[in-house]
């Protein structure tokens, strides 16, 4: 009988220790699995596209949807516009950009502002746009600024069409490759949605926020807010952060525009495409005027309609 219950005794003992045991383990691992418990189903990047495109405005956007798209966290993209678009090459690259990033994970681009010419087609690949009543989209067009024609005075070339620019011509053939290629990306991209005609898109006006959502340029009145949840929405994500890669920021001398050593700074983050004579056509996918040096030294060619 004191056989067994010594055995007993040690069997309950036992039992006692595996129960303490059990329970110190447990409050050790309890924080990491509460960790793990709340930690977010992934990240929505919020990328802004600001001012006006070119190349360098444009090589910081690519680069943010890359990292966006190689970044495992990140499930999702809110595209934040406030431009008047740029030049031709760079909205190309950006269309090019949110197209392939729209090809791996849910886009949604958010108007904040404005949308027009080269940002408008930069957005065209997104799910959807989102805009405030008082955002502007559209100016679907390009316009080109041509230089003066004949070899600069005191200058010897080679040949014909070396240093003598295009021609008015081909010129126009260009804007109006280009203007078709825009104009057949707003149907591709928009399909059904457009309400529009392409004769009346191809008319480059702007609209606002309200009338777009309308006629089929955007989709929803909201927003960066409303674009990011529904960003979120897309991608499945019920628990989520957000992350905004942002534009980069000049110096406040750059913003006053002036250089760092006081002198006035040859550029802004506002950009304003001016002509100077220049050898070569600039193409451009800008809502606004191009200003000139001085009266005649450059034809402004606009093929938006």
């Amino acid at each position: 009988m004191t056989a067994d219950g010594s055995a007993r005794g040690s069997v309950g003992g036992a039992t006692i220790v595996l129960v303490v045991v059990g329970v110190v383990v447990g409050v050790a691992f309890a924080p990491q699995a509460w960790s793990y418990a709340t930690q977010p189903d992934g990240t929505v990047a919020v990328v802004e596209l600001h001012g006006s495109i070119t190349g360098d405005t444009a090589s910081s956007v690519v680069d943010d949807l890359r990292e966006a798209r190689q970044n495992d966290s990140i499930r999702a993209v809110v595209l934040d516009v406030d431009s008047p678009g740029g030049t031709a090459a760079a909205s190309e690259q950006l269309y090019l950009a949110v197209k392939r990033t729209a090809g791996e994970m849910p886009v949604v681009a958010s108007v904040t502002g404005t949308a027009a010419s080269g940002s408008y087609y930069a957005s065209l690949p997104a799910d959807d746009i989102y805009v405030t009543p008082a955002s502007v989209v559209g100016s679907v067009g390009v316009r080109a600024t041509m230089p003066s024609e004949g070899v600069p005075a005191g200058e010897v070339v080679t040949g014909p069409d070396k240093g003598s620019g295009s021609t008015s011509q081909e010129v126009r053939q260009r804007v109006e490759t280009l203007r078709r290629a825009f104009v057949g990306s707003v149907f591709a991209e928009r399909g059904d949605r457009i309400e529009l005609t392409r004769a009346e898109v191809s008319h480059a006006k702007v609209y606002a926020g309200a009338t777009g959502v309308e006629n089929g340029m955007a989709d929803e009145i909201g927003g960066v807010d409303t674009a990011i949840g529904a960003a979120a929405d897309d991608a499945g994500l019920d628990d989520y952060e957000v992350v905004r890669m942002e534009a980069p920021q000049l110096s406040v001398l750059s913003q006053l525009g002036l250089s760092a050593d006081g002198e006035p700074a040859d550029a802004t983050t506002e950009q304003v495409f001016e002509y100077r004579g220049v050898d070569t056509v600039q193409y451009l996918m800008l809502h606004g005027t191009i200003e000139t040096q001085a009266a005649g030294t450059g034809v402004t060619a606009n093929a938006s309609a």
